[in-house]
């Protein structure tokens, strides 16, 4: 413990942390916080001398946008269908993995190596990958398709290529796209917090199953699943946090304009339409921060007010 007559050093070794703390995390805070309520506030007119009045006029033009129930439909929907995916995928690939002794540690570094790779990297990798070009030559009947490995595949099997991504192409297919490309994402990060909580997990737990010839599945539900619930909620608490902040896998794959050529915007979300308004309307794009802050707060609480009485420490 320091002492007391000592503590001033302490201050004066944690001081280049606090100082970068108050500049790049407390200030944007409070800076976001003032602009939100700043009607149509814009730092080039503040700049310039304008004065702004008190109100909420940015929450109103927000909700009032007619692209701002896309967004956020986008964005509930990307949550709702790519956590509780991920999560179970991450759970069962981490109770097979604590079960593999052979080569565990290369499979460990195999799922792991896409949360280090950039994440707009990996979305061309996909857009390449479900990608899909038609092309006419001398008639109209004369259509080559130029297709991506899953359309390879689909053909392979003898079905017809899906339009995945490009001009045409249906909402439901570009979700799907995304879908699969945010769950093999996440699993990497799942993989590493379950793994680590298994291998943490008393064999004498398993040992006495095997005894009382318990089955795998029963053994699975009454005894990995309950003793793993603490990593479980976190997993889906974080998993919600990062699906309602997605934004660099929907560029990965489609680029700025966010959606198919023809059809701009179709999958933007609430980060997009943020990043959207910073360019000019500041306020708005605050104000805009700030909701998504609330939904996020909201959604975190009822994750842990559910998750408090399934979960056993």
């Amino acid at each position: 413990m320091v002492e007391s007559k000592n503590s001033w050093k302490a201050w004066i070794y944690l001081s280049p942390a606090i100082v970068l703390l108050l500049v790049f995390t407390a200030w944007p805070i409070v800076n976001t916080i003032r602009m939100a309520f700043l009607e149509n506030y814009s730092t080039m007119g503040a700049a310039g001398g304008i004065t702004y009045q008190f109100g909420i006029g940015n929450f109103v033009q927000v909700l009032q946008y007619d692209k701002f129930i896309t967004c956020l439909v986008n964005t509930i929907l990307l949550c709702v269908l790519t956590v509780p995916i991920s999560t179970l995928l991450a759970l069962i690939i981490a109770v097979c993995l604590n079960a593999i002794r052979p080569f565990q540690r290369l499979l460990q570094t195999i799922f792991f190596l896409p949360y280090v790779t950039n994440s707009i990297a990996i979305g061309m990798v996909f857009a390449a990958m479900f990608n899909m070009i038609g092309n006419n030559f001398g008639g109209e009947n004369e259509l080559i398709i130029t297709a991506g490995i899953i359309n390879s595949v689909i053909k392979f099997f003898g079905g017809e290529p899906i339009n995945w991504i490009n001009a045409g192409s249906s909402y439901f297919h570009n979700m799907v796209v995304m879908v699969v490309y945010i769950v093999w994402n996440a699993l990497p990060f799942k993989i590493l917090v379950l793994l680590g909580g298994l291998q943490s997990v008393n064999k004498q737990y398993y040992e006495a199953a095997k005894v009382d010839g318990t089955s795998r599945l029963r053994t699975f539900t009454r005894i990995t699943v309950p003793l793993l619930s603490p990593m479980i909620t976190y997993v889906v608490i974080t998993g919600f946090i990062g699906g309602f902040k997605e934004y660099s896998s929907i560029v990965g794959i489609f680029g700025d304009d966010m959606g198919p050529t023809g059809d701009p915007r179709r999958l933007n979300t609430m980060v997009g339409f943020i990043y959207d308004a910073l360019a000019n309307h500041q306020g708005r794009a605050s104000a805009a921060a700030l909701i998504l802050f609330g939904i996020i707060f909201i959604v975190t609480m009822i994750n842990l007010y559910v998750s408090k009485k399934k979960t056993h420490y």
